[in-house]
Formats: C-alpha cells, structure tokens, sequence
C-alpha cells in the first residue's frame, strides 16, 4: 500500500538554532524527506538562523553533511537531494540583540504560510518573539513552534505562556511533542474511536489497570548537566507520559478537531488525583560493565536526581474510577521500549474447569521500536487431552500490515511540521494543557523533596528497583517484561 501524500501551501519556515543538534538529528533530515515524498510545493523556502557566521554554501554543506549521518537511505537520492539544498539559505542571527534580523526581514519576501521554528532554549523564547514582532517579521497568520522543556515546573511555564502571549495567540503557538507524532499514536485515536470493537470495553468495568512504559538502554550521557537539573519526572512524566496518559483515558471528542481533542486531553489531567508517597517509586542506575553512573556522567557525587521513575496513577472520573494506570520511564534499561498496555479484566466464571486455566485479553501497543498492536487473547491448546488454554497474539505491524517491509516509518517530526505548515494543531499542546500538567506534577516533586527522598539505585540491563515491581506486586499484578 502506497501512502497518498498531500502536497502543503507554499510556505517559508525559519528555523533558529539551525546549527544545533537537533536541528541536526532531526528537523532537516525530517524537512528533507518530505520534500523527497513531494509534499513540498516549489516556491518553499527554509531559512537556517544561528549565532554561528557562515554563508549560505557553507550551511547547506553542514545540513547535507547532517542528511548524509541521520539519513543515509534518503541522500542516496543525490539528485533531489542537490535540489532540495538550493531550497535552504542562512543568516547569523543575534537573538538577544539587533544583529542578522533587518538581513533576516530582507529575506521573506513570500505571501504564504510563515512558520518559525524556536529549535533553542526556552530561555531564548521570549527574546525572539519579542525581536520577530519588533522587526515586524512576524505577520498575523505565522506559527510558532517551541520545543520541550516548556517551564520546569508551573512557574516558569505560566511564565514562557505570558512571555509568548504578548506576541502570539494561543492559535498562532504550536508546542511540539513529538511522542505525539508517531503513527502508532495516532492510530490509538483510531482503534479507539473508528471501531465499536474497543470503546464499549474501554471503562472501569472491563478494563483491570494500564501500563504505560517508556524505557531506554541508554545513560544521560552528554546531557548530564541539563538532566540533573530535571529528571525523569520533569523530562518524561510531565510531557510524554502525560500525553499518552490523556491519549488513552480521554473521551470521545465530539469531533477530530484541535480544539475538541485537547479540550478532552485536558479534562483527564485535570481530573488526576494526588499521588502518594508510597506510590511512587524513584530510582539512579549504578556504574555498570558497559558504562558510569548515573552521578559520574552527571558530574555530582552527591546527586539525588532519579534516572527511573515509576508511579500509580487515578483519574477520579466515571470512565476510570478505581482503576490504576502505571506508568514508568527510565535510563540504563533492559530495553529500549516505548508501549501502553491495556489489561482486560478476565472473564467472571469460567466454563472449562480450574484446569484450563484463567487469563485476560491484553492490548499493547507498541511505540518502538517496531510499532504496532498486539492483541493476546485465549484458544485452545492444539491435540487431545482435555480443553487446555493457551494466550495467543493476534499481531499486527504496522510496517507489514501496510506493505512497507523494509521500509522506515515517518518520522514523529515529519508529520509534525508539515502540520505547522497545515495549521493543524490537534497534535501539538496547548497552554492550559502544559500549566495543568506542571500543576499535576509540583506537588509530587516538592513532597519527596520536603522528605529528602534518595532514590534507589539499580543495575543497568534490569527492568529497574525492585520496588517498582513491588508497586505492582502488592496490587496483585505485575509489569509486562521489558523486551526490544
């Protein structure tokens, strides 16, 4: 099956930090691939805008060097790639100052879409609104996109929310989180919505608890300094994890519309209960064969950050009431893992005797790294000898349930950006969004800190403390196994 790709409106995107990583890794890599597919129309401009001094040779020279590293199967395509390099200019830019932003204005010169990308530090989000609408390079239909941290705790992110409001409505700024970009994603909005197998199912009456993991094997590696300073609740509770959570457990929208999808999202943060102490689980990988600790490659000896974390959840509504939905994220794992995991509650009387065994139907859903949805449920054991059950999965991957075998999924950035040029924010987070997940998540972090809470440490290549399986044991359960 051939995916049917819609070309966008013209359009000119800036991108700010264009020398940065990821700028690197990620976004034009991303940009070139959708011009590879030919989703871009041919009067598109992109503009890469960093501190760095160059021309616009030298940075097309770096983005293809970045395409050639992040990409390699896309810039086999020498020809198109050539082409689409033509496309990008440059302008060292001074985002405290005055200095590249008249060269900038002289640039855009399209009536089309405009879009700016703010690929830097929140710290650098209100200079730049601030000097785009002093320039008077910002119009009245551009678009913003602002990448995570968005605040680092309610504070700061009421903060950049004003800091951005004096400049941009709420319609014009699209905060990117790109977990919400992956098809699998997307298509949990589908199997939930678009079949009447699932959504008379998904309710406290049926469902027994959901799991939501997102693991990795890797440490913080370079990013100690910045990790230490927010940790695994801050870097994936509050933002990824949150969004899945809203994901999973909100109600159908009235329609699929931006506003109605995170009208939904935010009644279910809003409706999360405190967590107690004792269930949440914080926890440091060691030094391992393979690699340092957790305090050697964040450079502090005396760190108290948690690389793991592990918590119950409740969402006092009618659709969730009782039912727990845990989550937990972590470095230096088993494996690199992202899934949600509905469990069905078993059937109340069985019919085949104490013998055949007893078991539920579970759903996962797999993030990655091989996406797609695995549905467990019971048969019969082939061959005589009584009526013995056995669990089998009804699998499906995306990659082959689509004739892709072979071929890579879109990126999570792909399909995002070209919704910034769309104007389609369903997929982005809106400000009241980000303000109630911070308010969710503050006093979780001030009362382990309040107690002086030290996490506990774990060997890399496990599934974590053991107290995060004890969170699941004393309930009776028991977290699915960390597998790539």
């Amino acid at each position: 099956m051939v995916a049917r790709v819609i070309p966008v409106d013209p359009f000119e995107l800036v991108v700010f930090g264009a020398s940065g990583d990821l700028a690197r890794r990620k976004i034009f890599p991303s940009l070139f691939r959708r011009y590879l597919a030919g989703q871009f129309p041919n009067t598109a401009r992109i503009i890469g805008a960093a501190r760095s001094e160059m021309d616009a040779a030298s940075f097309q020279e770096f983005i293809k060097a970045a395409i050639d590293e992040f990409s390699p199967g896309a810039a086999q395509n020498t020809k198109q790639l050539s082409a689409f390099l033509k496309l990008l200019d440059y302008v060292a830019i001074d985002a405290r100052g005055d200095g590249g932003w008249a060269e900038l204005k002289a640039m855009l010169k399209g009536e089309c879409v405009r879009a700016f990308y703010f690929s830097v530090g929140p710290g650098l989000f209100s200079d730049l609104a601030e000097r785009l609408y002093k320039h008077q390079i910002a119009t009245a239909n551009c678009r913003v996109v602002i990448e995570k941290p968005f605040g680092r705790d309610l504070e700061s992110a009421q903060n950049l929310n004003r800091g951005l409001a004096q400049y941009f409505s709420e319609d014009q700024i699209y905060r990117i989180d790109h977990y919400l970009g992956k098809e699998t994603v997307q298509n949990l909005m589908a199997v939930r919505f678009g079949n009447l197998l699932f959504e008379p199912l998904w309710n406290a009456q049926f469902v027994d608890h959901i799991q939501i993991t997102v693991a990795e094997t890797v440490g913080v590696g370079g990013r100690g300094g910045y990790y230490d300073k927010s940790g695994a609740m801050r870097d994936m509770v509050q933002n990824h994890l949150m969004q899945l959570l809203c994901l999973i457990a909100m109600e159908p929208p009235s329609k699929f519309d931006p506003d109605a999808v995170r009208d939904e999202k935010l009644k279910v943060i809003r409706a999360l209960e405190p967590v107690e102490p004792e269930d949440i689980v914080r926890g440091q990988y060691r030094a391992g064969d393979d690699g340092a600790s957790y305090r050697e490659e964040a450079e502090n000896a005396q760190s108290t950050t948690e690389s793991f974390i592990a918590l119950k959840a409740h969402i006092a509504n009618w659709r969730w009431n009782g039912i727990p939905f845990y989550l937990r994220t972590g470095k230096r794992l088993r494996a690199r893992v992202s899934e949600i995991v509905v469990v069905f509650k078993e059937p109340p009387h069985s019919i085949f005797g104490v013998d055949a065994g007893r078991s539920a139907n579970i759903l996962t859903i797999r993030l990655q790294p091989d996406e797609g949805m695995t549905l467990q449920v019971t048969i019969k054991e082939p061959g005589p000898g009584g009526m013995r059950l056995i669990e089998v999965p009804l699998d499906m991957s995306f990659a082959e349930a689509l004739g892709e075998t072979g071929a890579e999924m879109p990126d999570a950035y792909e399909r995002l950006i070209m919704d910034v040029i769309r104007g389609n924010q369903t997929l982005f987070m809106r400000g009241d969004e980000v303000e109630a997940a911070w308010a969710w998540t503050d006093p979780i972090v001030a009362g382990w800190e309040k107690r002086r809470d030290v996490p506990q440490l774990y060997h890399p290549g496990t599934n974590g403390p053991e107290d995060s399986l004890m969170l699941l044991h004393r309930d009776g359960r028991r977290w699915r196994d960390l597998e790539a």
